[in-house]
C-alpha cells in the first residue's frame, strides 16, 4: 500500500514535470540550451508536431460542419423562398390570363350593338364532354329568355336555354340541338354549323357547303351576322376535316369549336337582336334552315 501511495505521488510529480521541462526547454535560446535542454525538444518536436496538426483537422472538420449546416440552412431557406416566389408567379400569371381575357370580354361587350349582361359559369352536366352549363349573372334574369346568344371572349358559346332568378342554362355550340348561321372567313363560303353530340370530343358538324365552295383544313369559320341573332364576324371554329364526294350537292365538313368549354368561366349574353342585320338571309345554301 505504502509502494502504491508513492507510485502515484511519482506520477503525479512527473505529469507535473515534464510539461514544464518540455517548456522550459522550448522557451530557452538554442544557444544556449544545455544537453538535456537538446535532447528534450527533440523528443518534444514530433509530439508537437502531430498535436498541431491534429488541432488543425479538429478545427477544420469543426469548420467545415459548421460552414455545411449554415450551407444546409441557407439551402433550406433559398429552396422555400423559391418555392414562394413560383407560386407568386403562377398566381400573377393566372391574374394576368384573367385580366386579358376580362379585357376581351368587356371590349365585345362594349362593341356588340345590343343589350348585355355578363355571367359567370357556376355549373356543367356531369358528363366530362358537357353540352349545358348554367351561368350566374350579375344582375337578375328577368330580360334574359331563351335562344339568345352566348359568347365568351374566343367566341361562339352558344345560346340560352331557360331562366330563373340570377341563374341561366346555356346549351352549348356542340349540343345537337344548337345551330349558328356561319360564312368561311377565307374564302366567304357559306355554311351552318351544329352540334355533333358527341359524348366522346367537343366537335360540330358543317353543313350545307356546297361542293363547288373552297375549304381547307384550319380555315377559321365565324358568324354570318344573318338572322338578327350572333353579331357578324365573331369566331365559331376552326375546321378539322373536309371529305369532298365526287357526287352529292355538299362537302362533309367538320370543325372544332374555338372555344375551350373545358376552362369556360365568364360569358355575356345578348339580351336583344341586332338592329341592323336582316331578319333572314335571302342567300341561304339551299336546304338551310330559316332563322
Amino acid at each position: 500500500m505504502q509502494f502504491k501511495r508513492y507510485r502515484d505521488i511519482l506520477i503525479v510529480l512527473l505529469a507535473l514535470a515534464v510539461p514544464f521541462w518540455f517548456l522550459r526547454a522550448s522557451m530557452r535560446d538554442p544557444k544556449q540550451a544545455s544537453a538535456p535542454d537538446k535532447i528534450i525538444v527533440q523528443i518534444a518536436s514530433p509530439v508537437q508536431h502531430a498535436a498541431a496538426m491534429l488541432a488543425r483537422g479538429v478545427s477544420n472538420i469543426w469548420g467545415d460542419y459548421i460552414y455545411l449546416v449554415d450551407v444546409k440552412e441557407d439551402n433550406a431557406s433559398l429552396l422555400s423562398q423559391n418555392a414562394r416566389l413560383k407560386e407568386r408567379v403562377r398566381r400573377l400569371e393566372t391574374l394576368e390570363e384573367e385580366n386579358r381575357r376580362l379585357r376581351r370580354l368587356l371590349d365585345m361587350k362594349a362593341n356588340a350593338r345590343t343589350d348585355a349582361v355578363s355571367a359567370q359559369v357556376i355549373g356543367k352536366s356531369t358528363n366530362d364532354f358537357f353540352r349545358v352549363a348554367r351561368v350566374t349573372l350579375d344582375k337578375d334574369a328577368r330580360n334574359v329568355g331563351p335562344n339568345l346568344p352566348v359568347l365568351s371572349a374566343d367566341g361562339v358559346v352558344g345560346t340560352t336555354i331557360k331562366g330563373a332568378g340570377d341563374t341561366v342554362d346555356v346549351r352549348l355550340v356542340v349540343d345537337a340541338g344548337a345551330s349558328v348561321d356561319a360564312v368561311v372567313q377565307r374564302t366567304g363560303a357559306r355554311a351552318f354549323v351544329r352540334g355533333s353530340g358527341d359524348d366522346k370530343k367537343y366537335t360540330c358538324k358543317v353543313e350545307y357547303v356546297q361542293r363547288t365552295d373552297e375549304v381547307e383544313v384550319g380555315d377559321l369559320l365565324v358568324t354570318s351576322g344573318v338572322g338578327r341573332s350572333f353579331p357578324k364576324n365573331i369566331r365559331i371554329g376552326i375546321v378539322t376535316q373536309v371529305i369532298k364526294r365526287d357526287f352529292g350537292i355538299y362537302q362533309e365538313v367538320v370543325a372544332a369549336p374555338a372555344v375551350d368549354f373545358s376552362r369556360l368561366e365568364e360569358v355575356i349574353i345578348l339580351t336583344s337582336a341586332q338592329p341592323d342585320e336582316p331578319r333572314a338571309s335571302k342567300d341561304a345554301p339551299p336546304g338551310a334552315p330559316k332563322k
